[in-house]
């Protein structure tokens, strides 16, 4: 682009940026708060055609008033609002376009207050991304994860090749923002610099680079699972890696281990000797899968309790064993609890329950 073309856009952005800022002192001097740029001409990275992205913080509903959509020399533009809800969600880190809240060059300001109000935002995101990478990213990493997960199952629940493909591009959404969560880091430029960003971070899964391609250079509905599978693998790996490293360890106490042996009694242990004996196969796998869950619960979020595969014991042609293996596992929870010295609370008799519980005071 030469600088006689870049001066015109420089300038029509200008004329447009007056007249939004010139009908917000008109008509909304109240419901607007701010009015800021980003977006490519923000970073100086913007071609003939692209729109101008401006962000108008809003006080109340009525402000939604000046948002318009039009086309101007042929480049569609979007005047809209942003409520302060919005910048709020932004300051903590809780959805992914943070640079609308930390790259935000001002504009226009109503009130001093609001300038304060968004500073203040502002640096609270500062302060959560200096911070060293911990829970709150692994947390926030999940989320998206989560949301990568749902889309490769969308991507194996159709044969529209179109549906396929729409699930593998918000896969690869998900990846990367769980990538960007675990860098305790943000997307400074758009889509288009995605790599160029993503190339800088500290972390990265196996072949990143690779695997993305491949789910964008795919053909078929089958090489597009393919790819989706491998990339989301790579993406598993790397979480489960950044996860044993930076997440802090729970381990069990006297203190956090009260009631994970008597809670597995009480809600699965007669359940599986019961459904095992009885050779029901569906109640059986059912009661598994419960169980397995509460293991996986106590180990990650509470007590730190041992993990346990339960599940690979599964087998309906040798429920016995199924139900071995557990008592097994039950056997190493109470083993965690001679570590800690807690006693199990089993009691021979209803008076010697009574005596004990009637004798606790808070």
């Amino acid at each position: 682009m030469n600088e006689i073309t870049k001066q015109k856009l420089l300038e029509k952005n200008q004329k447009l940026i007056d007249m939004v800022i010139e009908r917000a002192k008109r008509d909304f001097p109240d419901e607007i708060a701010l009015i800021g740029l980003t977006g490519s001409f923000s970073t100086n990275d913007f071609h003939e055609k692209s729109d101008l992205d401006l962000i108008i913080v809003n006080n109340t509903g009525a402000g939604w008033a000046i948002g318009d959509c039009f086309i101007l020399d042929d480049v569609g533009y979007d005047i809209y609002c942003t409520p302060w809800a919005k910048l709020e969600e932004m300051s903590r880190l809780d959805t992914y376009w943070i640079s609308l809240l930390t790259e935000l060059q001002i504009l226009y300001v109503a009130d001093e207050k609001y300038l304060a109000r968004f500073n203040e935002l502002k640096e609270k995101a500062f302060e959560k991304l200096t911070q060293p990478i911990g829970p709150d990213c692994i947390n926030r990493a999940e989320k998206y994860f989560n949301e990568a997960k749902q889309e490769y199952a969308v991507t194996m629940l159709s044969d529209d090749i179109g549906a396929v493909r729409y699930a593998s591009n918000r896969l690869i959404y998900g990846v990367v923002n769980g990538i960007v969560s675990l860098n305790n880091t943000y997307i400074k430029r758009g889509i288009k610099r995605y790599l160029e960003d993503l190339a800088t971070y500290q972390y990265l899964p196996i072949n990143f680079e690779q695997l993305y391609f491949a789910i964008i250079e795919a053909k078929s509905v089958d090489e597009i699972r393919i790819s989706s599978l491998a990339f989301l693998q790579a993406f598993a790996q790397f979480y489960e890696q950044m996860k044993e490293k930076y997440m802090p360890k729970i381990t069990p106490t006297f203190e956090n281990t009260g009631g994970a042996y008597e809670e597995l009694y009480c809600n699965y242990r007669n359940k599986i000797i019961n459904s095992t004996t009885l050779q029901d196969k569906s109640y059986a796998f059912l009661i598994a899968g419960d169980t397995q869950s509460y293991f996986d619960e106590m180990a990650d979020d509470h007590c730190g309790m041992p993990k346990f595969d339960l599940m690979k014991h599964f087998d309906t042609d040798d429920l016995d064993n199924f139900r071995e293996k557990f008592l097994e596992i039950m056997e190493a929870y109470r083993v965690e609890y001679d570590k800690v010295g807690r006693k199990v609370r089993k009691f021979d008799n209803f008076e010697a329950l009574y005596e004990s519980y009637m004798g606790d005071k808070q």
